[in-house]
């Protein structure tokens, strides 16, 4: 078994209400257009049918991710988390070997694409990271070759 899929209260309630869009909203809808569609007549040649049925399987194959996602979810809230160094959840300000400063928040996989500036706890830089406090300089692996990295601040929430 692999690493555990930990995942900030904000990812999980995102996670939950997309699944719950998709079963109670978007999938209803779908549903209802395949039935009219299916009403027409011939199926084969259906483009509104074809196309409403192709549509329907997507959203069943996001549902069961989703729920997959979900059941195996170890929430970690951090706003439990106090003190100066960085963890799950973390916002953390670094600065890279030229000056330039940005702020990463460490996230589970799931939340990556949330908003910007959200990375993974199992990426390079977000392994990087962990247990680091502010003043301390890591280096992060990258396919360009290594890359220098300062702690500037921790924060949390």
């Amino acid at each position: 078994m692999g690493d555990p899929n930990y995942i900030t209260p904000d990812g999980a309630r995102r996670l939950s209400e997309e699944l719950g869009r998709l079963r109670w909203v978007d999938r209803a809808k779908v549903v209802q257009e395949v039935q009219d569609a299916a009403a027409q007549g011939d199926r084969s040649e259906n483009a509104e049918y074809i196309y409403g049925k192709k549509r329907l399987r997507e959203i069943d194959r996001r549902m069961r991710f989703l729920t997959k996602r979900l059941e195996a979810a170890v929430v970690v809230d951090p706003a439990l988390k106090r003190g100066d160094k960085a963890f799950f959840g973390a916002y953390v300000t670094i600065e890279d070997a030229e000056g330039r400063a940005s702020e990463v928040r460490i996230v589970g996989e799931d939340e990556i694409g949330d908003a910007e500036g959200y990375i993974s706890w199992r990426s390079p830089v977000g392994r990087a990271l962990l247990g680091k406090s502010a003043g301390d300089t890591v280096m992060v692996r990258r396919p360009a070759g290594e890359a220098e990295i300062e702690v500037v601040a921790v924060r949390y929430g």
